[in-house]
């Protein structure tokens, strides 16, 4: 266990000292450009709309940068990821002692639980948001102060924070924009947040469908604060979850806690598709483009036939299908089209992915005849 252990810090130590990276096949940025469209792939079986999961896959750079890399793998390529965290830190502009890598962002949203919550430390989140967090916290024993969304889908702030006071919160949890709703707390609340939170309550930001949002990122408050942590994800807009790569940033002291827990690489495979992704000037702008025409279109359709959805800046949404949720989303899979689930607070609200015009258009043809059959 001790020299898996050494081996591990040995990589991140390695990784943080940004060596160039050579010989790997990377796709340069002066081509990511040249490459062509992002292109969907074939549907086989049934339309799933369930995960968030973005339809069209890793970018064909970063689809490239991963078969390139594939015949090296059996090296750890420790400076790849040192490659990666410094192209992140710079187009986020801050340090990159302030970021940290992970097989996705539920490691460290996993690792915040175990380190800033316990029996004497609460955490807050709202209801409903992503909620591994706050299962993970209350297997330890805290106390899980659960917060309703306003009504226009933004976080209760104020209610939050008096939440954290009551119980002395941990932590406090903010997805922004939220899963399982795609809306946005604005930057004005956030701000107050930050201002009247308890001293000794972390912020955990989750910002894993901000790319797909006009709402500002809060990530260079790490840069000015010990008590922000900020997630991303690279799988969603970048289509990378089965890859898995995630980010933490904050503080330096911050990242060393999560880090007490132990360090594990990240699979190659996953830095290639990365580095590829952060290089292509254009692919932010063209799935989030491409998200907002197809989330706006079935939005309004859904809206024509009387039934509303939560407000949502992401790649997915929240509908009122009037009627008991799980029945409805085993109504929709009878039909070949999985969508989300309904939450205990919502019981007749389901989640929907975004999926491609193809998918939505699936998606439109089993809605309608669910609901029209009573």
């Amino acid at each position: 266990m001790s020299s898996t252990v050494h081996s591990r810090r040995s990589f991140l130590q390695l990784a943080g000292t940004g060596l160039a990276v050579s010989g790997l096949g990377l796709v340069p940025m002066a081509q990511a450009a040249t490459l062509p469209a992002p292109t969907v792939p074939a549907a086989t079986g049934p339309v799933l709309l369930n995960f968030n999961e973005c339809p069209y896959g890793p970018s064909p750079a970063a689809q490239a940068a991963v078969r390139d890399i594939v015949p090296g793998s059996g090296r750890y390529l420790f400076a790849l990821a040192g490659e990666v965290r410094d192209t992140f830190a710079a187009q986020e502009q801050i340090a990159a002692d302030r970021v940290r890598l992970y097989p996705g962002s539920s490691e460290p949203l996993n690792r915040a639980a175990v380190v800033w919550t316990s029996a004497s430390a609460g955490l807050v989140v709202a209801d409903p948001t992503f909620e591994s967090l706050g299962d993970l916290a209350a297997a330890r024993g805290a106390t899980v102060e659960r917060v309703p969304l306003r009504a226009d889908g933004a976080h209760d702030l104020r209610a939050m924070v008096a939440a954290a006071q009551r119980i002395n919160a941990g932590l406090l949890y903010l997805c922004n924009p939220n899963n399982p709703t795609g809306s946005i707390t604005p930057a004005d609340d956030i701000a107050w947040l930050l201002a009247h939170k308890p001293a000794q309550t972390r912020v955990l930001v989750d910002e894993a469908y901000i790319q797909y949002s006009d709402q500002p990122s809060l990530i260079g408050q790490v840069m000015q604060r010990d008590d922000v942590i900020v997630l991303r994800t690279f799988s969603k807009l970048y289509g990378m979850a089965g890859l898995r790569l995630g980010v933490a940033a904050a503080h330096p002291d911050r990242l060393r806690e999560l880090a007490s827990l132990g360090d594990n690489p990240v699979p190659v495979t996953a830095l290639a598709a990365a580095l590829a992704s952060l290089r292509d000037p254009g692919l932010v702008a063209q799935r989030k483009a491409q998200n907002a025409q197809v989330r706006q279109a079935t939005v309004a359709w859904l809206g024509k036939r009387g039934f509303s959805s939560v407000p949502s800046e992401a790649n997915c949404f929240v509908v009122d299908v009037q009627r008991d949720g799980k029945a409805f989303v085993a109504a929709m899979a009878e039909r070949g089209v999985i969508i989300g689930r309904s939450w205990p607070i919502w019981p007749q609200r389901v989640r929907v992915t975004v999926g491609t015009e193809a998918e939505m258009e699936a998606f439109r043809a089993a809605f309608a005849a669910v609901t029209e059959r009573g």
